[in-house]
């Protein structure tokens, strides 16, 4: 009698039991869950993106019609600003027009032809032509001047930073950028480089867009290589050039 009631469990225990089971019941269920949510089939693994983008090409340009124009959304226009750009290149670079002179030429043969035919409809009992009063809105002026401030002080803050000598792999970039520039302005003057990026902008974009997971994962594999190559750079010049002690000029 006295053994029979020593096997059996008396109430405090067996409650104590309950709420063990339920603890670790509840940490299994949850560990489950964790190991559910971190398993690859539950997220898609991130993609590397050129520049660490997180948005579409048409969002990292702007939107809008600008983007539609870039990524030729409308083919008719696209071609249409393409051909414009072309047109005036040929004028200026290969033909050798002037901008002052094609201006002039311009205005007037547009004054020329408003004007005979303004006089000409009182001899053939016709309406005049409505020439449309043309007005330049203050908001896009000033919306264009106030983005146009803030980047040119961004490259201000750019180039004072990089001048300040804290950033050695900054500084080292700016000036090989600085240099290739140089060098493909020595090619060919403004205006033709200035068709070239135009081209490039019109061209480049819609063909990243068009191939984007092949061109990521090419600059993926380039952009490990790049910093294998700083590294072994860095180990052996950069770190053995001798720098001062900024420290201790800051302290005294």
């Amino acid at each position: 009698m006295a053994d029979h009631e020593d096997s059996t469990p008396s109430p405090v225990e067996s409650m104590m039991e309950k709420i063990s089971e339920k603890i670790h019941g509840h940490d299994s269920s949850s560990s489950d869950s964790d190991n559910e949510k971190s398993s690859p089939s539950a997220f898609k693994a991130k993609v590397y993106r050129i520049f660490g983008r997180e948005k579409p090409v048409h969002k990292v340009l702007g939107g809008g019609k600008p983007a539609d124009v870039v990524l030729w959304r409308n083919k008719k226009i696209s071609a249409g600003v393409l051909g414009g750009a072309t047109a005036v290149w040929i004028l200026f670079e290969l033909l050798e027009y002037h901008l002052l002179t094609l201006v002039c030429h311009c205005s007037i043969l547009a004054l020329a032809i408003l004007f005979l035919w303004s006089n000409a409809t009182t001899f053939i009992n016709k309406a005049p032509p409505h020439i449309p009063e043309v007005h330049i809105p203050e908001d896009p002026v000033l919306q264009f001047a106030s983005a146009l401030r803030i980047e040119i002080n961004r490259g201000f803050t750019l180039l004072r930073n990089v001048a300040s000598g804290k950033d050695l792999k900054k500084f080292l970039s700016v000036i090989a950028g600085l240099w290739v520039v140089s060098i493909v302005g020595s090619w060919c003057n403004f205006l033709t480089l200035f068709y070239i990026v135009f081209v490039l902008l019109h061209t480049v974009p819609v063909l990243y867009e068009k191939y984007e997971d092949p061109v990521d994962s090419f600059a993926e594999k380039a952009m490990v290589e790049i910093k294998r190559q700083y590294a072994v750079f860095d180990a052996k010049v950069l770190s053995r050039i001798p720098r001062g002690p900024l420290k201790d000029k800051k302290i005294a």
